[in-house]
């Protein structure tokens, strides 16, 4: 994880008051180990829109969709997790 999807990640947590909300906490929970789940067939999920060699994660499927951004080394069986956005955000700049 980048140092970015690490801030991105933090941020998230504050800004849903993960510390005082046990749903939120529980919501959370499940996006991080939606994160940690890509390191089992991370090709599964597409390509992004904005550039075809980055990959992503949209988690959960409902309505408040967060977009979790990553590259996929298969040679070396890596996934670097870059960005965490919501999904209502503007694309990515190439």
């Amino acid at each position: 994880m980048t140092a970015r999807a690490a801030a991105d990640l933090r941020r998230l947590f504050h800004s849903i008051n993960g510390s005082d909300s046990l749903a939120a906490r529980h919501w959370f929970n499940g996006l991080e180990a939606a994160i940690l789940g890509l390191s089992e067939f991370p090709a599964r999920h597409p390509a992004t829109p904005e550039n075809p060699t980055l990959r992503h994660l949209l988690y959960p499927s409902q309505s408040y969709v967060y977009r979790i951004i990553f590259t996929l080394d298969e040679a070396n069986s890596l996934v670097k997790v870059l960005h965490i956005r919501h999904g209502s955000q503007k694309p990515l700049r190439r």
